[in-house]
């Protein structure tokens, strides 16, 4: 038996001013993300990195903190950047618990 039993809360949302914003967050987060498909040669040869598009430009760094700090330095208007791990090894991966 799994002793690992997530929790979690789910509510609707009706606050139009919270609606607004959270449509906001992911259209841009979309941007960013439309931008990685662009440009996705460039961003996946950083192997053994992590990345992350804010403001549809490209940051790479080994610590994600230091990462974000400058990603919200050049983009505080971003609410929805995109972050991963690009492996060193090229290969599938496997997702399961």
């Amino acid at each position: 038996m799994n002793s690992y039993e997530p929790q979690f809360t789910m509510r609707e949302e009706t606050d139009p001013a919270e609606i607004a914003k959270a449509r906001a967050q992911q259209a841009q987060f979309d941007r960013n993300w439309d931008w990685l498909e662009a440009h996705a040669a460039e961003v996946f040869s950083h192997r053994g990195t992590h990345i992350c598009i804010a403001g549809q430009e490209l940051f790479v760094g080994d610590d994600i903190k230091e990462l974000l700090a400058r990603a919200r330095a050049a983009h505080p208007e971003d609410d929805g950047p995109f972050f991963k791990y690009i492996p060193k090894e090229r290969g599938p991966r496997i997702y399961a618990f």
